[in-house]
């Protein structure tokens, strides 16, 4: 009987429910707790501090357990369908503390729910991300589907990053999270109750725990990757949170003016998609991915200069196309890490891998809380209420120096990466065996 896969656009759309909500998230925290509620920034800096190290432990959980999961429905679609609401509801909460905390209560509830909102982001990024080398195993399609569903990302952050600060200035930050939130739940929901999984009978055997993890540690290209990775989340969380800082500080204009930054990075990102995901196809992953992390580093060199709105938006255009190029490639090469595992021991343990991957990328907290942390000692600003005497210079450091900095050490990291197993050949699931999935 014919094959009747997951098309690559119900899977893809998925990427923007994913994607929605955290942007706000992580983009908009610092804003929000420290220039709007006067929280300290080296408050801040602890809160991703803490969160780094509860997320180096429930990472490698969330792969464990949906790799073990077995059910008629698959091993993913369960945590996507549980996870979702709550995740949306303790964003929600994230961005609605009572009125009445004070600096005490502040930290308290901002901290509580920073960590349940980041760690059911991580639930939900582990399953979702397992997904896709399972669902699409030839390389070809995987860099068509990571097309797809990165211009899903892309549109997400139009309206996570860009439109954000219009939206939070007529609406208010709650009722912002209200609205993306219902929205990202409404997405993921459809997505997940359209994938088709392999059936259990093709699953094989639950991982062993202890021997799962060995065998990921030993595995070279998998450090290489995650840290190279490490480095440019970290660069790219920086941007995004600190262009609220440059906007007000370094170039004395509302905060509203960030969508205008924000959204040429964005919009030249959606564009650089297409280009970077054809010359994947034509080059190879690994040279492209390298190119696109060389183009993102030189784009700070100019973004550092920037005087005035003009000269910022100019900037970002170079910034929007190299991040387009690592968006495009460094979750084909993650895919590629996994065929390998697969290859090699003959288990599918993607979702260990998967979530793995992901706490790598969250290494990046500790880079983003030493950057707050340096910023608030080096140039005295402490709050949204006591900025001190060079808050311009504190907003330059966050978004060029620092990141300009991290990804000189991921360009470094990156050309140790090698690949030296043929693509694994995997199952595919037929109409006949994902009709009892549905």
């Amino acid at each position: 009987m014919a094959e009747k896969r997951t098309s690559a656009f119900r899977y893809g759309v998925g990427m923007f429910g994913t994607s929605l909500p955290i942007n706000m998230f992580r983009g908009f925290a610092s804003a929000f707790y420290v220039i709007k509620l006067g929280l300290p920034m080296k408050s801040l800096s602890l809160i991703l501090f803490i969160y780094t190290f509860i997320d180096a432990i429930d990472n490698p959980v969330y792969g464990i357990l949906s790799d073990n999961t077995r059910t008629r429905f698959g091993r993913r679609k369960p945590w996507l369908v549980i996870g979702a609401p709550l995740f949306t509801l303790f964003f929600i909460l994230f961005f609605a503390p009572p009125a009445s905390l004070k600096q005490g209560g502040l930290f308290a509830w901002a901290l509580i729910f920073y960590i349940i909102t980041g760690t059911l982001d991580s639930l939900l990024n582990a399953n979702y991300g397992a997904l896709f080398p399972e669902l699409f195993p030839e390389e070809e399609k995987r860099a068509r589907t990571n097309g797809i569903r990165q211009i899903f990302q892309l549109v997400a952050m139009v309206i996570g990053i860009a439109l954000t600060p219009m939206i939070t200035s007529a609406i208010g930050y709650t009722l912002t999270a209200v609205i993306y939130g219902a929205l990202a739940l409404a997405v993921v929901l459809y997505m997940a109750f359209g994938i088709r999984e392999l059936p259990q009978e093709k699953v094989g055997e639950k991982i062993k725990i202890l021997p799962a993890l060995i065998s990921m540690v030993k595995t070279k290209n998998f450090w290489i990757a995650g840290v190279a990775n490490a480095f440019y989340s970290a660069a790219m969380s920086l941007v995004l949170a600190s262009v609220p800082f440059f906007i007000k500080y370094s170039l004395n204009l509302p905060d509203s003016q960030g969508t205008y930054v924000l959204g040429s990075v964005i919009l030249v990102a959606i564009l650089g998609v297409v280009l970077w995901s054809y010359l994947v196809k034509a080059k190879g992953v690994l040279p492209i991915w390298r190119a696109a992390l060389i183009t993102l580093a030189v784009s700070f060199i100019p973004l550092y200069f920037s005087s005035n709105l003009l000269t910022a938006i100019l900037s970002s255009v170079l910034v929007g196309l190299g991040f387009a190029g690592v968006i495009s490639t460094m979750d084909i090469i993650g895919a590629k890490i996994m065929d390998e595992d697969y290859q090699k021991y003959g288990v599918k343990r993607e979702g260990i891998y998967s979530s793995a991957m992901g706490f790598m990328n969250r290494l990046s907290g500790l880079f983003v809380s030493l950057a707050t942390f340096l910023a608030a000692s080096i140039y005295s600003f402490e709050s949204g209420d006591n900025p001190g005497p060079r808050p311009d210079d504190a907003a330059r450091f966050m978004l060029t120096i620092f990141p300009f900095g991290l990804l000189i050490l991921g360009i470094v990291v990156s050309f140790f990466l090698k690949f030296t197993i043929k693509d694994a050949v995997r199952e595919i699931p037929t109409e006949e065996t994902t009709e009892s999935n549905e």
